[in-house]
C-alpha cells in the first residue's frame, strides 16, 4: 500500500496531539484491519513500531539477523543487550523455549498479559543462534493485545520485540514519544495512548524448576507473584539474598 508523500493527517491521541506531515506515509491505525501490512513488512525483513498492552515497541522477524541488527541500530542499543520475543499464543512458546518443567496451567494463567517469562532456549528451539548470541535464555511475551498477536501468528515465526525509544530514554506510551524515529520504521502503527504507564512488563525468570525470580517489577508484579505462588513456586530471589 502506498501513501502520497504530501498527504497530511492529524490525530488526537487522548493527550498526545500529533500533526503528521510528509513523513506520515508510515503511519497506520494499529488495528487488525491493517495486520496484513504489518505481516508483509515483517516477512520482508523490515522493522515496524507497534502498540502492546504495556508500551510501544519495535518489532521484526526474530529469525532475521539483518532485521534484528536494524533494531539495535535504530535504538542505539548495545549488541550485548538481549531482545525478547513475542509469540501469538501461549502454546507457541514451546517452539522457542523449554517449558516442560513448569506446572500445568502456569503459563496460561500468566499470559496473555503484561509479563515477560524468561526460559531456557534449549536445543530444540527454532530461534536463530544470531539472536542474543551466547545467551542460553530467552524472554518471551504474549501481550494482551490482539493486533501484535495477529502479526506474530501471521509471520510464521516469532517477533523480536523491544521498547520503541532510543536506548536509555523513557519508554513510549504514544507514538508522539518516539516521533524522531518514525522514519526508521517501515510502518508505525498507532494504537492511541497506552494507559498502563511506563513501567513495562513484569519480567520473571522461570528457568529453574520450582522457583521464580522477579528480574523487573514492571506493571504487574503483585498479580504475577500471586499466580506464581498459587502454583507453589518459591521465590528464588530470597534464596540468593
Amino acid at each position: 500500500m502506498e501513501f502520497g508523500g504530501k498527504e497530511k493527517m492529524a490525530w488526537t491521541l487522548n493527550g498526545c496531539n500529533v500533526g503528521l506531515d510528509a513523513k506520515a506515509g508510515v503511519i497506520l491505525p494499529g488495528t487488525v484491519q491493517h495486520a496484513e501490512e504489518a505481516i508483509g513488512a515483517v516477512k520482508a525483513g523490515k522493522v515496524i513500531a507497534v502498540p502492546t498492552d504495556t508500551l510501544y515497541g519495535f518489532a521484526c522477524d526474530a529469525c532475521s539477523a539483518e532485521a534484528v541488527y536494524r533494531i539495535y541500530e535504530i535504538k542505539g542499543r548495545k549488541l550485548t543487550s538481549p531482545l525478547a520475543i513475542c509469540v501469538g499464543d501461549v502454546w507457541d512458546i514451546k517452539r522457542f523455549a523449554v517449558t516442560d518443567h513448569l506446572p500445568d496451567g502456569l503459563l496460561d494463567s500468566l499470559l496473555p498479559g503484561p509479563v515477560t517469562v524468561v526460559l531456557s532456549r534449549g536445543e530444540s528451539s527454532i530461534l536463530e543462534k544470531s539472536l542474543n548470541p551466547g545467551l542460553e535464555t530467552i524472554g518471551v511475551r504474549v501481550p494482551d493485545s490482539d493486533f501484535i498477536r495477529v502479526i506474530a501468528r501471521g509471520s510464521g515465526s516469532a517477533l523480536a520485540l523491544t521498547s520503541a525509544n532510543l536506548s536509555g530514554q523513557q519508554s513510549s506510551i504514544c507514538i508522539k514519544d518516539f516521533e524522531d524515529l518514525w522514519t526508521q520504521c517501515a510502518f508505525v502503527f498507532d494504537g492511541s495512548l497506552i494507559p498502563a504507564g511506563r513501567a513495562g512488563s513484569t519480567v520473571v525468570d522461570l528457568v529453574e524448576q520450582g522457583k521464580y525470580k522477579i528480574l523487573r517489577p514492571g506493571s504487574a508484579m503483585e498479580e504475577t507473584v500471586a499466580i506464581l505462588e498459587k502454583y507453589s513456586l518459591l521465590d528464588g530471589n530470597e534464596a540468593t539474598a
